[in-house]
């Protein structure tokens, strides 16, 4: 199987700018993987799908307001800097992208809020990626917070909003786990009152943490998958979220993976024993056809880009050919794709 097996046209027109509201109101398409049946219903309808003793496992990760935008030395040019990850605290020291990164050089500072500080061009890394380090001695993360936007995908056509603020976040996400510069995008469907309906159901909900960093950018370019390698993302599952998970293997319920990043983490901390186990590290796991998934049962995915990793681990899921009929169905009946659309629930 080649790269261009997962190529296809997003429509201009589904591609949604906002989330639709209420949440559980976005379309949900049912694959079944047996029967090859599919079904239009809506994230409201889980409430029919899912019964007691199911596990949901959702990413708590959380977004934070990653893009800043500063003024080069001496020729004052606007540079926008998306912060993608914190290499060493003590040292204030970050990878990062630029743009316009022809104008961004070793040795060059950036300034902001009003040139309160700057940081400091030490290392290029890729073609629009730079090792950069703070001059700012207190918080870094308060004053992101005050002065950044939210990393919004350039794919929306528009700049960043103060209601991106929560558009752009999970409700699950966690503030322990403020490091992400997107969302798990398929958490975005959950409100909190849904959540409360699940869990009176007696559905049961687990937490991972995947930071979703610059892979979100991560465009396949090899034709041959195999050599494919994924960024390093760290993630953690903790001994009282693996015992809740494993509870529901053991008896035979319903795993449901909320979006790609809880899948990756599920399939990473597999054991022999049919169970999972606690983990923290990091993991580079690139799930592509033909991967026999092992935990996950159940998959509630958003529509993707072409070559992405996360369109693959869902062809991986669902078979190619048949998660690809689906997407051609989506399209001829005007689904909403990409972060803010509607859904598949693959099982």
């Amino acid at each position: 199987m080649k790269l261009q097996d997962f190529e296809y046209n997003v429509p201009k027109n589904l591609i949604a700018e906002y989330p639709i509201e209420p949440k559980e109101a976005a379309r949900m398409m049912t694959l079944n993987r047996k029967t090859k049946e599919m079904t239009d219903k809506t994230i409201g309808n889980l409430l029919d799908i899912l019964e007691p003793g199911d596990c949901v496992v959702v990413n708590e990760t959380k977004v934070f307001p990653a893009k800043l935008y500063g003024r080069k030395e001496k020729t004052d040019a606007e540079i926008e800097v998306l912060l993608l990850r914190e290499l060493r605290k003590e040292d204030r020291l970050w990878d990062v992208l630029v743009e316009p990164a022809r104008k961004v050089r070793i040795g060059n500072k950036i300034y902001f809020d009003d040139y309160k500080f700057y940081c400091e061009v030490i290392d290029n890394t890729t073609n629009r990626g730079r090792t950069v380090r703070f001059s700012y001695q207190g918080n870094l993360f308060e004053v992101i917070d005050k002065i950044g936007t939210m990393p919004i995908p350039p794919y929306l056509k528009r700049e960043a909003e103060e209601k991106d603020k929560e558009y752009y976040q999970s409700i699950f996400a966690n503030d322990k786990y403020l490091s992400s510069i997107g969302p798990p995008s398929a958490g975005l469907h959950f409100s909190e009152g849904f959540v409360d309906k699940l869990k009176a159901k007696g559905v049961k909900f687990a937490k991972v943490n995947v930071t979703i960093g610059q892979a979100i950018f991560d465009e396949i370019e090899v034709e041959d998958l195999t050599k494919h390698r994924m960024y390093s993302e760290p993630f953690e599952i903790t001994k009282e979220n693996a015992d809740i998970v494993n509870k529901a293997l053991k008896n035979k319920k319903k795993i449901v993976a909320i979006g790609a990043s809880a899948a990756r983490a599920l399939e990473s901390s597999y054991m022999t024993t049919q169970a999972i186990k606690p983990n923290r590290g990091w993991t580079d796991k690139f799930i592509y056809p033909t991967y026999d998934f092992r935990i996950v049962s159940h998959l509630l995915t958003n529509f993707h880009l072409p070559r992405t990793p996360s369109l693959l681990l869902a062809s991986a899921f669902a078979d190619r050919e048949f998660l690809f009929k689906a997407y051609n169905r989506a399209i001829k009946n005007h689904y909403r794709f990409l972060a803010f659309g509607d859904s598949l629930l693959i099982y």
